[in-house]
């Protein structure tokens, strides 16, 4: 069994279908699956939501496509729920592709412009969902490792403010190589000074490496 995280940017046809929801959200991330209903279309599962300024989070309903069953948590534009999405019916052969023998594991991110999955299979499952999903748009990365229990989100070892940088970082190209964003530029678009950055940075590395070397 491997895992796979696999990183895509949509195509129109898949543009299209989620149009409705990303009108009002900025990006969601399925935190946990509670309920996968193929012969239904319908996912339950609880999320976090980042809506865009000014939205509160009682307009982000689409009719027939995403609902809001319970608000669990919020924090300024950041909800945490459990969320129920119907397929739409014409698009529902398309939905029942993804009944494989997979399962569902973070991080799995949504955005207008890219969508990252993470799957836990055998080979042959997990090659089967790649093939798939190139029909969904173009495949961006992909990453493997060996499946293993987790006991918590190695990210719950940082503090908000750690993550936020953190992920910042990794979205706008800090640690790809050549760096495609300077630390300065970065700074600018969490809002903080550079050395605020870089301090919450080394920080987060320090504790991801502290946590994933643990007993070494």
């Amino acid at each position: 069994m491997r895992k796979l995280t696999l990183e895509l940017e949509p195509n129109e046809m898949t543009r299209k279908v989620q149009k409705p929801i990303f009108e009002k959200i900025q990006s969601y991330e399925v935190l946990e699956v509670l309920r996968l209903d193929y012969e239904d279309g319908v996912t339950i599962g609880v999320m976090e939501c980042n809506t865009k300024s000014g939205i509160p989070l009682q307009d982000v309903k689409v009719p027939d496509l995403m609902e809001i069953l319970n608000i669990l948590k919020s924090e300024g534009n950041t909800h945490t729920c459990i969320v129920k999405i119907q397929n739409p019916k014409e698009f529902m052969h398309h939905y029942i592709e993804f009944k494989m023998e997979l399962i569902w594991t973070t991080p799995m991110v949504f955005s207008e412009d890219k969508r990252t999955y993470s799957c836990i299979g055998d080979q042959q499952s997990i090659s089967k969902f790649v093939e798939l999903m190139k029909n969904y748009g173009e495949v961006v990365n992909l990453s493997f490792q060996k499946a293993a229990y987790q006991k918590h989100d190695i990210l719950s070892v940082l503090t908000e403010k750690q993550r936020e940088v953190l992920v910042a970082a990794k979205k706008h190209g800090y640690y790809t190589y050549p760096r495609k964003i300077k630390s300065e530029e970065l700074a600018q678009k969490i809002g903080i000074s550079k050395g605020t950055a870089l301090e919450h940075l080394r920080k987060a590395e320090e504790r991801l490496m502290e946590n994933i070397l643990a007993g070494y």
